[in-house]
């Protein structure tokens, strides 16, 4: 997003709010942790949460095996789209883009401009797609594997498309915006598992060597069992599309999509769920319900809110309350904090006691002496072609989809004003498709009113 904290800069420039999540590579000898000296007693004394073994930790070298050629489909040409092609073709040899399409020609010319000037490679005009369309004719050109970073709202359909062609999908976060999407995405990632196809998901915290060292240590017990946590994404207004002569509505929206609710879900579902994915991942629970407010202040376009508050009841009773806003001008904050029985850790790599002595700490700079490569965005990419050329199935986006599901429940509470619960919502045949979509025709712009909690 064009922001002062977007999800590359603040990954550069603090360790509090990565991306994905990931680990040291095989065969590493120096530990990146540090711990004082007088916890080996207490180390001794850890009651694992888990058993070693059974939760997922990726094996992240600093470049994905070589191995069979790729040929890749790009299907969303915007900045995040050149992004993603960009860090794939970091993360391994053998990799060719020879399709690209996006619902506008000038947004493929842009890429493919940029693919030749900055990495040679040439798109032919005969592979380069637009239109609403434009995914399907990707998928169907004798690509291997697809990069979806469309507009939220069209993930599903893509990424549903792509399994069915038998394509190995990156789907970038988040999934889905309603509650049909979910729907959709849950059941496709279970074809693509019976298919043995590796998907992976733009959650790229899960791929960050500081979260993936965290996880293990809250998972050995250096916390107790996890009690409650907070969440944070507060920031600064995002980037939005004033509307030109000659754009229909849907033109508009699109182009400003990141401001409206059937093509972004909120903040809280487009960017807030990497947040929320961190407590999910690490209690390894769903929200049974959310209650939450929030209000728009000084947001330019669309019908979406500034602002949200939420408090989450997990499953077994605990409370995550999750925090976000983006309001230039005031204090920001992205980052995340879990309380345990016997200690806290919190996102800047900190485990601490409840007395608050650091009982662990994550050893940045002996990752910057070890690893050359530490962008979990090109670390994602190294997995999931390692998944790929070694024929393992990954499936990504089933756990992504319970934090995606949270940030739908957060934002109808505060839309609402009203308690929202897992069991029911998934059940709804919520679905923001809107019925007369068009990209150069007048639309029902009434369906798209900014809600107002308390009102039915």
């Amino acid at each position: 997003m064009e922001n002062k904290i977007n999800r590359r800069s603040f990954l550069r420039n603090s360790a509090l709010a990565g991306g994905a999540l990931g680990t040291m590579s095989i065969g590493s000898s120096a530990i990146l942790t540090s711990c004082s000296s007088n916890n080996s007693n207490a180390e001794a004394k850890l009651i694992p949460l888990r058993a070693p073994g059974s939760y997922y930790i990726p094996e992240l070298p600093e470049k994905a095996n070589d191995g069979r050629e790729l040929k890749v489909g790009l299907i969303g040409c915007g900045g995040r789209g050149k992004g993603a092609v960009y860090n794939l073709l970091d993360a391994a040899n053998g990799i060719t883009i020879t399709a690209i399409g996006d619902t506008f020609k000038d947004r493929v010319e842009d890429v493919a401009a940029s693919l030749e000037k900055d990495k040679n490679i040439v798109i032919p005009a005969d592979k380069r797609f637009a239109g609403l369309d434009a995914y399907k004719q990707v998928i169907d050109s004798d690509v291997d594997i697809v990069i979806i970073v469309t507009a939220p709202y069209f993930r599903p359909i893509h990424f549903k498309y792509a399994v069915e062609k038998g394509k190995h999908v990156f789907l970038e976060k988040p999934l889905f915006v309603d509650a049909n999407g979910y729907r959709s995405i849950m059941a496709t990632a279970k074809q693509a598992a019976a298919k043995n196809l590796a998907v992976l998901a733009g959650n790229q915290r899960r791929h960050q060597r500081q979260y993936v060292e965290s996880y293990k240590k809250i998972m050995e017990g250096y916390i107790g069992e996890i009690t409650g946590g907070n969440v944070y994404w507060n920031g600064v207004v995002p980037w939005y599309r004033s509307r030109q002569t000659g754009w229909g509505d849907g033109e508009w929206m699109i182009r400003d999509w990141v401001n409206w609710k059937w093509l972004s879900g909120d903040h809280i579902v487009e960017q807030h769920v990497h947040n929320i994915d961190v407590f999910t991942w690490f209690t390894g629970l769903k929200p049974a319900s959310a209650v939450g407010f929030g209000s728009r202040q000084r947001r330019v376009t669309g019908d979406q809110f500034d602002n949200f508050s939420v408090d989450f009841v997990m499953e077994n009773g605990i409370h995550l309350h999750s925090m976000c806003r983006q309001i230039s001008g005031c204090t920001d904050n992205v980052s995340e904090f879990i309380q345990g029985a016997k200690g806290s850790w919190s996102s800047n790599g900190i485990i601490k006691d409840l007395a608050g002595n650091e009982i662990w700490r994550y050893d940045f700079e002996k990752e910057k002496e070890q690893f050359q490569q530490n962008d979990p965005y090109t670390l994602e990419h190294v997995s999931w072609i390692n998944h790929i050329r070694s024929g393992k199935a990954m499936d990504m986006a089933t756990d992504l989809a319970v934090a995606n599901m949270a940030a739908v429940m957060g934002r109808e509470s505060a839309y609402s004003g009203r308690i929202v619960e897992w069991d029911k919502i998934v059940a709804t045949e919520q679905d923001f498709t809107p019925a007369d979509l068009s990209l150069t025709g007048k639309m029902n712009m009434n369906v798209f009113p900014i809600p107002v909690p308390g009102r039915p």
